[in-house]
């Protein structure tokens, strides 16, 4: 059972439940989960949609984000903010390899996910 806030949401949920590449995720829902980021210099926290812990050798994860358009122009801001929170927490070496992944489509999801079980598979 997965709390969705859009189609884009259930539409990705179902594809987490059944990808081969997952092992497990969560919706992103109550967990308070954010990551901190400045917009015209006023501080500000992004609530990505998804927390996925894939399946492959390493403890990996993916942060998700899905989006059928980018109405408020502010995706590509939260997205940066994302990607230097990965590397900041990659850099520790302490939890693990954290990915993100921002999607205006199921179907580049999934070609995201493809691309990881294939790069699992030939590294297993």
């Amino acid at each position: 059972l997965v709390i969705i806030d859009s189609m884009w949401e259930a539409a990705a949920a179902e594809l987490l439940d059944g990808h081969p590449a997952v092992d497990a995720y969560i919706k992103n829902d109550g967990l308070n989960f954010t990551i901190p980021y400045l917009h015209n210099g006023k501080p500000s926290e992004y609530l990505p949609d998804f927390v996925i812990r894939l399946n492959d050798a390493a403890d990996h994860f993916l942060i998700a984000e899905m989006k059928g358009a980018d109405w408020g122009g502010l995706s590509e801001v939260k997205a940066q903010a994302a990607h230097r929170w990965c590397a900041a927490v990659n850099a520790t070496g302490e939890f693990g390899r954290w990915d993100y992944k921002l999607a205006f489509s199921v179907r580049e999801l999934r070609s995201h996910l493809d691309a990881l079980a294939t790069v699992s598979s030939v590294t297993a």
